[in-house]
This record gives structure tokens, C-alpha cells and sequence, in this order.
């Protein structure tokens, strides 16, 4: 299951996210990541400085995911607005240009 629009693939399948019970808004890009650092956390009790590798890796994981939605919206907006232009452009003002009220 590859998510449209994003460059990552999905490595995690659906089997394996759900033995590891890894929570659905969490199942993304980056859940084969975030896998191995729950198990971490769990079998170091959650003390923050044990896992900090594997809580690195997903961090990052997860940033770039971000910052390329960010981008392909960024495209749509330009996309939109470049339409936008090209329509306004096409259309008779309601208050001619030579009036001088």
C-alpha cells in the first residue's frame, strides 16, 4: 500500500503494523521505523536517553515526510493562484479604467 503523492514506498505491511500494534494515525512512511523504537522503548521502560538512535532515525523520517507535504501544497497554492491570474485577467472590470471618480 504506497500512499499517492510521496516519494517514500511503504516498507511496514499491514500484518506486521497491526502484531505491533502500532496506533492507525501512526501507520505511514515511517512505520517500519517506528517499530523497532516501540520495542526499545519497552524493553528499557521508557527511559528517554536509552533509545535515543532509533527515536532519531524516525524523528527525521517523519520531518521529511512533512516538509515534502509542505511542498507539494506549496505547488498547488502557486497553481492555483497562477489560474486565478490568468482567469482575473480574461474578465471586463466593473468600473471602467477611464472614469475619473
Amino acid at each position: 500500500m504506497e500512499l499517492p503523492g510521496s516519494s517514500k514506498p511503504m516498507i511496514a505491511t499491514q500484518e506486521e503494523m497491526v502484531e505491533a500494534r502500532v496506533p492507525i494515525p501512526y501507520r505511514d512512511q515511517c512505520a517500519h521505523l517506528l517499530i523497532p523504537l516501540n520495542k526499545c522503548r519497552h524493553a528499557e521502560f521508557f527511559l528517554p536517553w536509552k533509545c535515543e538512535n532509533e527515536r532519531h532515525i524516525y524523528e527525521k523520517c517523519e520531518y521529511e515526510l512533512v516538509m515534502e507535504r509542505m511542498l507539494q501544497m506549496q505547488k498547488i497554492r502557486e497553481a492555483e493562484a497562477k489560474l486565478k491570474q490568468s482567469h482575473k485577467q480574461g474578465t471586463i472590470p466593473l468600473i471602467p479604467k477611464t472614469a475619473n471618480a
